[in-house]
């Protein structure tokens, strides 16, 4: 995965209520990444899991509302 593929997984995540909705109910990064293969974006779980370590709680908030659990967090917990 690259930082490109990230960057318009999030954009497009941002203006898409019906993939936002997906990913809040996404139980991990396993999840994230399946859904963003499905549409039509290469993102692996482990460079998933630290990308989101270095955004902004607004910038994660933005793309999927802000979900968190005990497998991967989108925002600080």
């Amino acid at each position: 995965m690259t930082q490109e593929q990230l960057t318009a997984f999030i954009a497009n995540a941002k203006g898409n209520t019906s993939l936002q909705e997906r990913l809040k109910a996404a139980a991990d990064t396993n999840a994230v990444a399946a859904i963003a293969k499905e549409a039509g974006f290469s993102i692996s779980a482990d460079r998933l899991k630290n990308a989101l370590s270095e955004m902004s709680d607004t910038e994660i908030e933005s793309v999927a509302g802000g979900y968190c659990d005990k497998e991967w967090c989108l925002h600080s917990c």
